[in-house]
């Protein structure tokens, strides 16, 4: 039976590759967007499906949302400001449109006819992922402290200075928040999971990994790791990578993630539950940069690796998605990642961007926030 799904945030990268899913499957689409020059530039509503209903507006504002809710028989809410490093220093903005936009979309639900609501929130709240020490033990609290010198390791040590090993992260690892981003993210999701029960209806929280695939915004540099990759070698640059290049992450393809929230809106056991979405194949950072400048046609263009810190980055965080492929049924169809970055380098091509990187960086350093 067909539904008429609200998506907020709907017009972005994720909120457009799940809004061509459910119109495939007949669901009648509703996006509500505000359209923020840093994640649109000049794109707008153009490349959105012709049959989506666009409601032009910020997720902040109750008669906006009013409207948009208006019929909506579920919602998946992506309304969100993205990006680790420039949350420490646009901290009003985050927590405005994060958190203030969720709780104003509450307040304007709790007169609406939504029965389930889907939250995308983000492995950022887990800070440091799930370790290993070298007698085997698990620590849930790894905890990084400043480098004593230029030859010390860059991971998390156990009580004796050896380096502990990251393993998958499940959901029950307790939080650990280390960003503004990672705070508003945690607070999206406990309001969902809060009040969609108070209210009689049903919250779903997904902590996302790091999406990739055609259609981010390129010249957004707060945007996922990828499309700030090849924005810089579209422009005859190599990609720029903190600390040493090591550093461990699970790269998910936007068409899974797609799949995750539909999965999410229909599985009656879903209910309540938060779940991780990623690949379940974890590469490092460095890797990456190499397979997608060589996908790219620009091999030459290596890495460059700053030896430097960001304030508010991990150093390793990889998913354990057992509970999703159990309760969900959810599965990453995309196994090829070169076959993958292949497709991303052709639409890449077809673009233009701008490297807003070193931009970017200069806000980080000028506060600080790099060492």
């Amino acid at each position: 039976m067909a539904e008429t799904i609200l998506i907020t945030g709907g017009a972005g990268f994720i909120g457009r590759h799940l809004s061509r899913a459910l119109l495939a499957r007949g669901d009648h689409v509703r996006v509500l967007d505000s359209f923020i020059e840093q994640v649109h530039a000049d794109r707008g509503a153009d490349g959105l499906d012709a049959d989506v209903e666009i409601v032009t507006g910020d997720v902040r504002d109750p008669e906006a949302v009013r409207r948009a809710l208006q019929g909506a028989d579920k919602v998946v809410h992506l309304a969100a400001e993205v990006g680790v490093g420039q949350s420490m220093y646009a901290v009003d903005r985050y927590v405005s449109v994060n958190d203030h936009g969720t709780a104003v979309l509450y307040q304007q639900m709790i007169e609406s006819p939504v029965r389930r609501v889907v939250v995308a929130s983000s492995m950022s709240i887990y800070g440091e992922g799930l370790y290993r020490d070298a007698e085997g033990a698990l620590v849930e609290d790894a905890v990084r402290v400043p480098r004593p010198g230029p030859d010390a390791s860059w991971d998390p040590l156990d009580a004796h200075g050896r380096p502990l090993v990251p393993v998958p992260t499940p959901e029950w690892k307790r939080p650990s928040l280390a960003s503004v981003y990672a705070i508003t993210k945690f607070t999206q999701e406990r309001l969902t999971l809060t009040l969609a029960p108070a209210y009689g209806r049903e919250g779903v929280a997904l902590r996302l990994w790091n999406v990739y695939g055609a259609g981010q915004a390129l010249s957004n540099p707060y945007t996922g790791v990828l499309a700030i990759f090849a924005a810089r070698l579209q422009n005859g640059q190599p990609p720029m990578i903190f600390e040493d290049g090591r550093q461990r992450r699970d790269f998910v393809h936007v068409e899974d993630v797609a799949q995750a929230f539909l999965l999410a809106l229909d599985r009656p056991e879903a209910a309540g539950e938060v779940f991780n979405i990623g690949s379940g194949v974890d590469r490092t950072v460095e890797e990456v940069a190499l397979e997608l400048a060589a996908a790219m046609g620009r091999p030459e263009l290596r890495p460059e690796i700053s030896g430097k810190a960001r304030a508010g980055d991990i150093r390793h965080n990889i998913p354990d998605i057992t509970r999703a492929r159990e309760r969900l049924g959810y599965a990453a169809r995309h196994g090829d990642f070169r076959a993958d970055l292949a497709e991303l380098a052709e639409w890449v091509a077809r673009q233009q961007s701008r490297d807003r990187v070193h931009q970017a960086r200069s806000e980080l350093e000028l506060r600080g926030l790099v060492a």
